[in-house]
């Protein structure tokens, strides 16, 4: 039996699924590390507004202080916003890439259901043409056992004829006149 058509556009189907829960895990993984990458450059930012402060206590200047005070209340700001964001884009490329996976066992079953049936196809295609080699032999030693046969019955026939005594001769022409 061959694979159906249904069949294909089945796995068609399942490959451009995969696709697309592929591009949409890369796509959420990709925005979750630039969130990270966020959080790390708010770290850096808040350094930046200690080290401000440290060098206002050194050369006595309040708007260092300030600046470096209000940066590291901005950097705490925005980790608290992108802490539970973090969170939940993690959440969301967990469920994303489970949503990946199962797109991609489903497309290799399909797969492996065509492939079975491929297989199949082509074991039966194999045993038709093993018996059709079969039967064409057989027929084959079976044609040249009965040219065998007759031929020797021709034969026998005619060496049946070479040794009959020629009264039988007369004998077979009168019996064939009298029917």
């Amino acid at each position: 039996m061959a694979v159906s058509r249904a069949l294909r556009r089945l796995l068609r189907i399942r490959d451009l699924e995969e696709e697309q829960c592929r591009l949409a895990l890369e796509s959420a993984v990709s925005e979750l590390h630039r969130l990270e990458q966020a959080l790390v450059s708010m770290g850096e930012r808040n350094r930046q507004g200690r080290r401000l402060i440290e060098a206002s206590a050194h050369s006595g200047e309040l708007r260092d202080r300030l600046a470096g005070i209000e940066e590291m209340h901005a950097s705490d700001r925005y980790a608290a916003i992108l802490g539970p964001r973090i969170a939940e884009m993690q959440i969301d490329v967990v469920e994303l890439r489970q949503a990946f996976i199962s797109k991609r066992v489903e497309r290799r079953q399909a797969e492996t259901l065509i492939q079975e049936t491929e297989a199949r196809d082509a074991v039966e295609t194999g045993r038709r043409d093993q018996q059709g080699l079969d039967d064409w032999y057989r027929n084959r030693m079976h044609r040249e056992e009965l040219l065998a046969k007759s031929s020797e019955n021709s034969q026998a026939n005619s060496e049946a004829e070479i040794h009959r005594p020629m009264g039988s001769e007369l004998e077979t022409e009168s019996a064939e006149g009298q029917d």
